[in-house]
């Protein structure tokens, strides 16, 4: 079964709530009708109504049934800005929080805390930043997580894999890189991957020697001991990670080698480049970046993306409810 298709299967009769902050964005309307009026989820789309219904009769689109939030004249605006202090715990002042709520990624952040809504799709138009930003100062980590990150599902025909981190972090250290790669292992299983994990380098069991070589081996022996229970090895070069005739030559002791699907890149640079390549050359779709370690879910869109894109990350979104 296509991954869409099985997720939209999984959040089938669950009426989960998604939130698009850019609910004037022509992509992201077009999606949220789409996701309405195939009963798939329902959408919320932020922004202020005249400018929606602008966007909207371009299309000819119908929004009576469609929820529309304005910041600007919600009702239960108060309640909100007192939360947000609250959840704050004093790092904002009440007059800076009526400001702050008035953007609408931090608006509909908090609609996702407060649980007026069960997720929350943005970035279209808005940078990585813009997002993880509301969803770092509101939602917060997950218990367990010292940080986010974001994984991508690479998909062609019935080949299906997942990339991170390829979104977040810079240059993650051994102990960040561990739980990078346990959090797309257990993102990989929601997404019917039976993950074996392949911490990625320009080494295979040490082969080179570098500083950089050291921290993925370092980061291997970590995830092993946060996750016993997932297969995950390295470090391994990608041909070793992917090929089985070359994983048999250069790690023939590895269960993973040859085998691997879950790819952890070991800074965000070589994941970037890794994905955009996969994706270009290779025709890959690349689905994401799916946001991970959150106690909520929030998903950042790229602002390449088109109304497809928006359309299968709120589904993922709505899965990440589950």
């Amino acid at each position: 079964m296509d991954l869409f298709d099985s997720l939209k299967n999984k959040i089938d009769g669950k009426n989960f709530t998604i939130v698009f902050p850019e609910g004037n964005e022509p992509r992201i309307l077009r999606a949220a009708l789409r996701l309405h009026n195939e009963s798939v989820l329902k959408p919320i789309l932020i922004g202020n109504k005249d400018e929606i219904a602008k966007v909207a009769s371009e299309y000819s689109a119908d929004l009576k049934d469609i929820t529309i939030i304005d910041p600007e004249t919600y009702a239960d605006f108060d309640a909100m800005v007192e939360s947000f202090v609250e959840r704050r715990k004093g790092k904002n002042t009440k007059e800076q929080a009526e400001k702050m709520l008035k953007d609408n990624n931090y608006f509909g952040t908090m609609l996702v805390y407060m649980g007026k809504a069960d997720g929350m799709v943005s970035g279209s138009v808005h940078s990585t930043g813009d997002t993880v930003r509301p969803a770092l100062q509101i939602v917060k980590t997950a218990p367990g997580s010292s940080r986010i990150s974001g994984s991508f599902i690479m998909q062609k025909g019935d080949e299906r894999y997942m990339f991170g981190d390829c979104a977040i972090n810079i240059n993650p250290n051994a102990q960040e890189l561990a739980e990078i790669a346990v959090q797309t292992a257990k993102t990989a299983k929601l997404f019917d991957i039976d993950p074996k994990v392949a911490m990625l380098s320009f080494s295979t069991k040490g082969s080179a020697k570098s500083d950089e070589v050291t921290k993925v081996a370092e980061a291997t022996e970590i995830a092993h001991k946060l996750a016993p229970e997932i297969e995950l090895d390295g470090e391994l070069q990608f041909d070793a990670s992917f090929v089985p005739s070359v994983g048999a030559q250069k790690a023939p002791d590895s269960k993973v080698a040859g085998h691997a699907n879950v790819f952890i890149f070991p800074e965000l640079q070589s994941g970037n480049i890794g994905y955009k390549i996969a994706q270009r050359f290779g025709g890959f779709e690349a689905i994401g970046p799916i946001l991970q370690g959150l106690n909520k879910p929030i998903s950042d869109l790229s602002r390449g993306c088109n109304e497809e894109d928006v359309y299968k990350t709120a589904i993922l979104t709505a899965a990440l409810a589950l």
